[in-house]
């Protein structure tokens, strides 16, 4: 059976081309396991966490005994009560024994057989007792590992039996237990309250707080992606350029691990023969931005959930806002527990292109029906595109004649504050469906955002600014000469929203280090 790229449940490299782990393991084993801490993976949806589990699993099977559970397996009766939890804990630990690779589990696998089949009822002390017991038996250290705990935190058993795990563990020393719980899931342990209680009630709770801090990168670099490519390729031979492609990839992803694999599957899957290029990635990426990805339904889902977010999201990305990261903010932590945005130098930033793109086109979509600008476009896109073309030069003479048709009359504030989102309203439907646009994430702020169009395999570079004299447009101008030298590019586009009252709008083409620049004005 041929290998294929995964988008959905954990990898098996037997079946599917994936990054190596094994030095991710070496290290978490090393810095964590042996060291016999009580921590949590928590990550955003897909993000490789059961994969991880599974293979860490396997990695540590020679050392310890482990106990791997996935608390979905679990059903809304085995919450009923602590005996039917107890229960159902304790039958799921005997299963896992049945397939460890250990000889010396005959005693383990009696004690807790035990444990489920006494008539009796028993609660969470018996549980922890019987689990107690069975750590001070056991030939090897005890490892627990529960995937998908959050899965469980909307009732009050799962937190007792979290509570008593904790105590256990502060009195390890003392009491025999596990020497290393792993908990994975969305929500860290601190944050498991957020699904239990109202958020009148305390967000925080000490008895959750006791978690090692897991601060291991488990995003893919071009490098790891590059590997996984050059097994790929050794079995296909499509002459592909790893490294290129890798970092394409990985511009669009940053790393992600199943918006990395979904690229390479639709290339490996849509393109017969197989093609693979930086227009193939392009390909790849329209694709999955039209999806109805469960990662994407989330992210649509918590923003609408925490309007607050989606207030923070919408002032990035429009106005240019930066905010300074702060975990102890509930939109900054809770965004970034999701896995939406990242610490980039002490600022939030949007954790990779794709979620951006996928932002932008919601909150366009938004206002897309009472858009007037949009609207005109999209009755008129042919005049902007010729024998498959985008002819940019034409779409900003548009711009700037129905800007000024429909906006004359507002005000300067709403201008500075909607212009971006306005020239983005406009060139949406004009792409939509063929191209794609990104924003350069290290340029924009609030006076300046670069945006690239790649339309057909052919890119193009708009600088957007707001005006602030002459002398700051002339660095503008030399900042996008810098930018398409950059990109390979000769030729580049520069848009002002000039609030000088003596400013003169229209376009006009300047010649600048050999570059070629067409600026508008509105």
């Amino acid at each position: 059976m041929a290998r294929r790229f995964n988008t959905t449940g954990f990898c098996n490299p037997q079946k599917h081309y994936m990054v190596k782990l094994d030095d991710r393991l070496k290290v978490i084993k090393e810095t964590y396991i042996d060291s016999g801490e009580y921590f949590v993976i928590n990550r955003g949806r897909q993000y490789g966490k059961t994969t991880t589990l599974k293979a860490l699993a396997k990695y540590l099977e020679k050392d310890y005994i482990i106990f791997s559970l996935d608390f979905q397996k679990l059903t809304t009766a085995n919450f009923e009560n602590e005996t039917a939890f107890s229960k159902a804990f304790a039958k799921k630990l005997a299963s896992a024994l049945l397939t460890a690779p250990s000889e010396s589990n005959g005693e383990l696998q009696e004690l807790l057989s035990g444990f489920v089949n006494q008539d009796s009822n028993t609660g969470m002390m018996e549980l922890f007792d019987c689990l107690s017991k069975m750590c001070e038996i056991s030939p090897c250290p005890v490892i627990l590992i529960i995937d998908e705990v959050d899965s469980a935190s909307n009732n009050q058993v799962f937190l007792d039996f979290l509570a008593q795990l904790r105590g256990y563990y502060l009195e390890r020393e003392e009491t025999p237990t596990f020497h290393s719980v792993i908990l994975a899931g969305v929500y860290d342990i601190k944050n498991l309250k957020l699904k239990l209680r109202s958020e009148t009630d305390h967000l925080y709770n000490s008895p959750w707080n006791i978690a090692a801090d897991f601060d291991m990168d488990m995003s893919f670099s071009s490098v790891q992606i590059a590997s996984m490519l050059e097994e790929y390729e050794a079995e296909h031979h499509t002459g592909m350029n790893i490294p290129v492609i890798a970092e394409e990839i990985y511009q669009y992803t940053s790393g992600y691990p199943v918006l990395v694999s979904s690229i390479c599957k639709y290339i490996d899957e849509k393109f017969i023969p197989k093609f693979w290029s930086e227009a193939a990635v392009e390909e790849a990426v329209k694709n999955l931005l039209l999806s109805a990805a469960p990662l994407f339904e989330s992210m649509v889902r918590h923003i609408e959930e925490y309007p607050s977010i989606k207030q923070m999201f919408h002032a990035i990305l429009f106005q240019g806002n930066e905010f300074s990261y702060n975990p102890d903010t509930k939109e900054i932590n809770l965004s970034r527990m999701f896995g939406y945005v990242t610490n980039k130098n002490g600022k939030i930033q949007i954790a990779n292109r794709i979620f951006e793109m996928r932002l932008y086109n919601y909150f366009l979509s938004e206002e897309e029906l009472s858009s007037k600008i949009g609207a005109m476009a999209q009755l008129d896109k042919n005049y902007f595109i010729h024998d498959g073309r985008l002819d940019m030069d034409m779409t900003l003479k548009k711009f700037v004649e129905y800007f000024n048709d429909i906006y004359s009359e507002n005000d300067d504030k709403f201008i500075e504050k909607h212009g971006r989102k306005i020239f983005l309203m406009f060139l949406r439907p004009i792409i939509n469906g063929t191209g794609n646009y990104y924003i350069e994430a290290q340029t924009r702020d609030a006076r300046r955002t670069d945006v690239i169009v790649d339309y057909l395999g052919e890119q193009y570079i708009i600088e957007l600014k707001k005006w602030y004299g002459n002398e700051y447009n002339a660095r503008g101008e030399k900042q996008l000469t810098d930018y398409l030298e950059y990109y390979h590019k000769d030729k580049g586009y520069l848009l002002s929203f000039n609030f000088n009252k003596n400013k003169k709008t229209g376009v006009k083409e300047i010649r600048l280090g050999g570059k070629t620049i067409i600026e508008a004005v509105v």
